[in-house]
């Protein structure tokens, strides 16, 4: 093998690596991001005051 097939291999590999590296980050991220409503969040916001009696 020649030198310029060698390095191209390694860059070809460090390419790979990275992007299944990347692949498996998004995909985590992905699974668990738990995505809220506007409505929820503004139910969370406003809560009824409870009135003692």
């Amino acid at each position: 093998m020649s030198l310029t097939t060698t390095i191209f291999l390694l860059v070809l590999g460090w390419l790979a690596v990275a992007g299944a590296m990347l692949w498996g980050v998004l995909r985590v991220t992905r699974r668990h991001h738990h995505p809220q409503s506007k409505t929820a969040i503004r139910a969370k916001a406003h809560k009824p005051v409870a009135h003692h009696a």
